[in-house]
């Protein structure tokens, strides 16, 4: 894998978010009173845009799941965005890829403010050269449109001519941990690498067509590195 530009998925992929997002995913649903003590049962918000969650998971309507992230968003601000850990390893490898030339950036569909803070808070911000989120209001809320502005980003860093797409992006890998990724990754021509260490079902990344799966950080950093 003689890959350069290297985009990664953040929760569940460099991060494990499970605390924080599940107990902010229960704040939320408390305030419709709805208790769901079995914070297992909410690791599928762990991926997917919030809203697109309440609305699958709890049958919520727009203005419900717009009102579920607000008050989602009253407990992860203070407290459930440090309520995470990152991945045994992942600072190691990251540092390690970028010394090998590796151009790195992450492309989420967490808030990029969210997103900025917790690459500060684990000291890893200054691996990558692009960082890139959805908006607050909703907007890039999808992770094509993530992975859309990230390689946008990634040619005006490298340099290269934007109109000339697909040499842009024969070089470039997208790592997740959910569909989302794989698919976010494909829709724009890129290689895609699952790691199977994250939040996905069993098969979840083989059928949305991972190009190579990594069952631990060690695995993928060989595997990026080479």
């Amino acid at each position: 894998m003689k890959y350069k530009f290297l985009l990664f998925d953040l929760d569940g992929t460099l991060t494990d978010p499970k605390e924080g997002i599940t107990a902010s995913v229960q704040y939320a649903l408390r305030s419709f009173g709805i208790e769901e003590p079995d914070a297992d049962k909410l690791t599928p918000f762990i991926g997917p845009p919030l809203k697109d969650s309440f609305r699958k998971f709890y049958g919520f309507d727009e203005a419900q799941a717009e009102e579920a992230v607000a008050k989602y968003r009253e407990w992860f601000a203070p407290k459930g965005i440090f309520q995470n850990e990152i991945y045994a390893g992942i600072p190691q490898m990251l540092r390690e890829l970028k010394e090998k030339g590796k151009v790195m950036a992450v492309a989420s569909s967490k808030p990029q403010v969210f997103v900025e803070k917790i690459l500060d808070y684990f000291s890893i911000h200054d691996c990558f050269a692009v960082v890139v989120g959805s908006e607050l209001d909703g907007t890039r809320g999808s992770k094509e449109e993530v992975v859309e502005e990230a390689l946008r980003q990634l040619q005006e860093t490298a340099g290269r001519e934007r109109e000339n797409k697909r040499t842009a992006v024969s070089d470039t890998v997208m790592v997740g941990d959910r569909k989302f990724d794989m698919e976010g990754g494909r829709r724009h021509g890129l290689v895609t690498v699952g790691v199977t260490f994250g939040y996905a079902e069993e098969g979840e990344l083989e059928a949305a067509g991972a190009d190579f799966l990594a069952d631990t950080v060690e695995e993928l950093g060989r595997l990026l590195g080479e």
